[in-house]
């Protein structure tokens, strides 16, 4: 006696299982562990980063040299200062980074899905530049609100040693830094700096993300898809991000570190815009880009070694899921 076998008239579309929640949070697990491996390597450039740029503060004069801020902090705090705040940086990658690199690749798949013709099949055509920038702008917005306590705390600890010693913070480590921000300057006083971090996520975003996406696209026809490309795409998009965002960074420094005049209490800035009227009269319009070659060797490696993590994690996420 012959069987009948019922045949499955759904269409490829009703069977098409939808996305997993591992598929789904896997840009953010990737992005956040490629910058923490990123910043536990950058970390001694971006003290010696933030030290340049609080040279100079309310007239001040002081050494721009990478090396001799380098090697000042080697002799008189010792190799460990280094790495002041590491821990606060790894908080802030873990927030920070997991939401920018997340969001970005987020943003840019849906933003590829949108631009489908009539064709569901046909696969996505590429972003054109502007949607790759849109991206990494709203990406980067949304990153900086998470990440702004934890950057705040990095800043505050890496900065300290620079303050006379009756001025100084003296936080313990970046538990201890967010509780006594939050005891001393209310829980508001956690996003002090958050204007400009925001306007610096999302030029540092836009740069380096979308630039990237771009030069791995324009590349890979004739490099290929491999760790050549990715190297150079990464260092070409840690330049623009390096111009876009450092006057950004320089501003947002100065505002996470200022503290009140001890004997009028006010602040030495009211907000991002007089300090940028500030530093302009005091110091000059070039101040904004004090520390550009040590910017650059802190975001460009930095850049280089979170993508290169990405796409290492990346790989090895699709073997075992």
């Amino acid at each position: 006696m012959a069987t009948t076998q019922g045949t499955d008239t759904r269409g490829p579309s009703a069977t098409k299982p939808g996305p997993s929640f591992l598929s789904r949070a896997k840009p953010f697990v990737v992005g956040g562990l490629s910058g923490c491996i990123a910043t536990c390597c950058i970390q001694p450039v971006d003290m010696v980063k933030v030290r340049l740029q609080l040279v100079g503060e309310g007239g001040a004069k002081g050494s721009t040299s990478p090396i001799y801020v380098f090697r000042n902090v080697l002799k008189n705090e010792g190799a460990l200062a280094l790495y002041k705040g590491l821990d606060a940086g790894i908080i802030r990658q873990l927030t920070y980074s997991t939401a920018r690199l997340g969001l970005f690749r987020v943003f840019s798949d849906r933003l590829k899905e949108m631009s489908k013709g009539s064709d569901p099949t046909a696969p996505p055509p590429p972003l054109p530049l502007w949607k790759k920038a849109a991206a990494g702008l709203a990406a980067g917005g949304i990153a900086a609100a998470f990440g702004n306590p934890a950057d705040l705390s990095l800043i505050r600890m890496q900065a300290d040693a620079t303050l006379p010693p009756e001025s100084r913070r003296n936080y313990t480590g970046v538990l201890n830094a967010i509780s006594r921000i939050v005891k001393e300057e209310g829980i508001l006083g956690l996003w002090r700096g958050s204007f400009p971090t925001v306007l610096r996520a999302m030029s540092l975003n836009m740069g380096m993300l979308a630039t990237n996406d771009q030069c791995k696209e324009m590349l890979a026809p004739t490099l290929g898809n491999g760790w050549t490309t990715t190297l150079t795409a990464s260092a070409i998009s840690g330049f623009f991000a390096v111009t876009f965002s450092l006057p950004f960074d320089f501003l947002k420094t100065r505002l996470q570190k200022m503290r009140p005049d001890p004997l009028t209490g006010e602040l030495p800035y009211k907000g991002v815009f007089d300090a940028a009227v500030k530093i302009t009269r005091t110091e000059g319009i070039t101040a904004f880009y004090t520390g550009y070659p040590t910017y650059y060797m802190r975001i460009a490696p930095h850049a280089m070694i979170t993508l290169i993590s990405m796409d290492y994690l990346d790989r090895a996420l699709r073997k075992l899921f």
